[in-house]
């Protein structure tokens, strides 16, 4: 069976490798100002090879470029999926915000220890979000100094790469159920909250397990990266409680100077018996973490 998968897996590789340049540049599709609602768009990287994300604007955008949230899935969905499972839409619409939700190559992100075909091929995916950032900002849609990133799974993974290869670009990152898979020294702070359930078998939340089905490399405890963060960012403990309820608690180190008088701050809220998936409701109906989110990276912009 395992041959066979492997089998598989290659095959698969190969056709999708067919389809990617050799360099990263990037044009988008050229269009009229989208309108508020849901618009399908097109990168095209090298020249021929086209990505597609999702772009959503809220109601009442004026001229000025707005702060924008990429939203990345996890490993095997899509960007349909994540705007369904995250119902960021109805975020930002209530509050101002543009989402953006890019497909990874054949459903997967390069987020260093995972995840299959994107890691497997070695695509440039911190390039491709440059691009997409670039295309963004050049457009007048999205504020340079507002940058977001969220993700869930290998996407909140791919948060985390990007974050710690581009900290000069964001300006906080909130990752689901997601863990740090790549060496990580960011040149600036990077504002992180993170949420994860103590019942994730897919990304443990005490550490271990495979970060990919050919990298036996355990997936490093939540507790860990959150402190490799908090110590990245020159912060205190994580001991100020924000949320309290009978199956969440978020702790935060508060906002402080921090490193380079940045401000930085990082939360983390665990969900108890809560599985691999985005808090919805599901396991503390007190909690949705798309609200939650927004509420803690729209507290930070990039100085300059």
């Amino acid at each position: 069976m395992r041959t066979v998968c492997r089998v598989t897996l290659a095959f698969c590789l190969a056709a999708g490798l067919l389809l990617v340049p050799a360099t990263a540049p990037s044009t988008a599709n050229a269009a009229a100002p989208p309108g508020p609602g849901t618009h399908k768009r097109t990168l095209t990287m090298g020249g021929f090879w086209q990505r597609d994300y999702l772009l959503h604007v809220p109601p009442g955008r004026t001229s000025a470029p707005q702060p924008l949230v990429i939203a990345l899935h996890g490993g095997l969905d899509d960007m349909n999926y994540i705007r369904r499972q995250s119902g960021l839409d109805e975020v930002a619409d209530q509050n101002g915000f543009l989402v953006a939700y890019p497909d990874g190559f054949m459903r997967t992100w390069n987020a260093g220890g995972c995840c299959w075909f994107a890691r497997m091929a070695g695509i440039d995916d911190v390039g491709f979000l440059d691009s997409l950032i670039d295309t963004l900002v050049r457009e007048g849609l999205a504020d340079p100094r507002r940058i977001y990133l969220t993700g869930f799974s290998n996407g909140g993974g791919m948060a985390y790469r990007y974050a710690c290869e581009r900290s000069s670009r964001v300006a906080a990152v909130g990752v689901v159920s997601g863990s740090l898979a790549v060496e990580c020294a960011p040149r600036d702070p990077v504002p992180v909250i993170a949420f994860h359930g103590t019942a994730d078998f897919s990304v443990p939340y005490g550490g271990g397990g495979n970060q990919d089905w050919n990298n036996p490399e355990p997936f490093p405890p939540v507790a860990a990266v959150m402190e490799f963060w908090r110590t990245a960012n020159r912060l205190p403990p994580l001991h100020r409680i924000t949320l309290d309820t009978a199956k969440t608690t978020c702790r935060s180190t508060g906002r402080t100077t921090g490193r380079d008088g940045s401000g930085a701050e990082v939360e983390f809220c665990t969900i108890f018996d809560g599985g691999h998936e985005w808090p919805s409701g599901q396991v503390d109906p007190e909690v949705m973490a798309s609200p939650l989110i927004w509420r803690f990276l729209s507290g930070h912009e990039r100085r300059g």
